[in-house]
């Protein structure tokens, strides 16, 4: 199909066809749920905490100067971006992470997993025309959000999706552009967050190449110093900074009139990358990150709860359907299975309607 091709028909407007995808997205209700979704530290912990909302709208937006920079389509590396992580459960990792296990367990062996929970979302999920289910996106957008993650060809994808989608080949540059800009944003963000609320400290960061980088700069060129209110503001921006320019310099722009899908065989190597020591720079920092932040004693209490929630109310959902609302309870009565729509209604939730109904159940 073309790039800018729709399984369904629609009038054309005002809009090219992937600034019409964003805008769908924005105006969809995954995309208002995830102002209350964890990122990495419980939402309701401090109004301060980056969330998924602002984790996509982070993401978009370095995508968009990416792709601007390096003469890519801004509008389809954002609408990738804001819809990334709409197949998300609350409680961050660990949710889908539990419900993934708990599947398993329950013998369905394809378990959850979030990107593709994504595309379910915006090809089924969302219900906003009366003659299909989803939002219509693009052939680019589509392909784009069920192709975050190497490799492509998952098992539990039918043969149709497969096809359709030619797993064998590499997304969109825009696409690729998009998985970049999510690491960049959400390493920089849980930095940010970590020190603000004093879970890692730069004493725990002082390994890492790219942080010395940065804060070398801040002191030495803005003048800004380590003790200083708006240090870990600058460092931040600092950080982003280096991430991009090392993508824009190792990067010539590219001349294309569209994007361009089923053009890199994912056999190779990607097509856009970091330089290899800045990949390296990479894979250090994100091992401090686990070692200091992610397994850090407090966020492991809350995502503990966080685990032990979806764990109970996939237990009483499976286990009697008229919990489910009523829409839901149809689905399952048509001839869906009961394990998918209890993890679709889990994974649709907010972390505070997933405490609040895990309480009101008694728990």
């Amino acid at each position: 199909m073309h790039p800018n091709a729709r399984f369904h028909l629609a009038t054309p407007d005002f809009r090219d066809s992937f600034g019409r995808d964003r805008d769908r997205i924005i105006h969809s209700s995954y995309f208002r749920r995830l102002e209350y979704k964890t990122q990495v530290f419980i939402n309701h912990s401090g109004d301060y905490f980056r969330t998924r909302l602002t984790h996509s709208l982070e993401a978009s937006q370095i995508a968009r100067t990416l792709a601007k920079n390096l003469g890519l389509d801004e509008n389809l590396s954002e609408a990738i971006a804001l819809a990334h992580d709409l197949g998300h459960t609350p409680f961050g990792h660990a949710g889908g992470d539990e419900l993934d296990r708990i599947m398993r367990h329950c013998g369905f062996s394809n378990g959850f997993d979030h990107n593709f929970q994504s595309f379910r979302v915006v090809t089924k999920l969302e219900k906003r025309y009366k003659e299909f289910d989803g939002l219509n996106l693009t052939f680019a957008t589509l392909e784009g959000i069920l192709k975050h993650s190497y490799p492509y060809e998952k098992p539990f994808l039918s043969d149709n999706l497969k096809n359709s989608f030619r797993v064998e080949f590499h997304p969109s540059l825009e696409a690729i552009l998009v998985d970049l800009s999510d690491e960049i944003a959400y390493i920089s963000a849980d930095i940010d967050d970590g020190i603000k609320y004093g879970l890692i400290g730069f004493e725990n960061l002082k390994e890492s190449a790219l942080v010395s980088q940065a804060i070398e700069f801040v002191e030495k060129e803005e003048k800004v110093m380590r003790g200083d209110s708006i240090f870990r503001h600058r460092f931040t921006s600092r950080l982003i900074t280096l991430l991009v320019y090392d993508i824009l310099e190792n990067n010539q722009p590219f001349v294309q009139s569209s994007p361009q899908c089923f053009t890199y065989r994912a056999k190779e190597s990607l097509p856009i990358t970091h330089t290899k020591v800045m990949e390296n720079d990479i894979k250090t920092l994100k091992q401090i990150l686990l070692t200091h932040l992610y397994r850090h004693e407090e966020i492991s209490k809350k995502m503990f709860m966080g685990k032990r929630c979806v764990r109970k109310l996939y237990d009483c959902f499976n286990n009697e359907i008229n919990l489910l609302p009523k829409d839901l309870q149809e689905r399952i009565y048509k001839g869906e299975k009961p394990h998918r729509v209890c993890a679709d209604y889990i994974a649709s939730m907010t972390d505070r309607y997933a405490i609040a109904l895990y309480h009101e159940l008694g728990f």
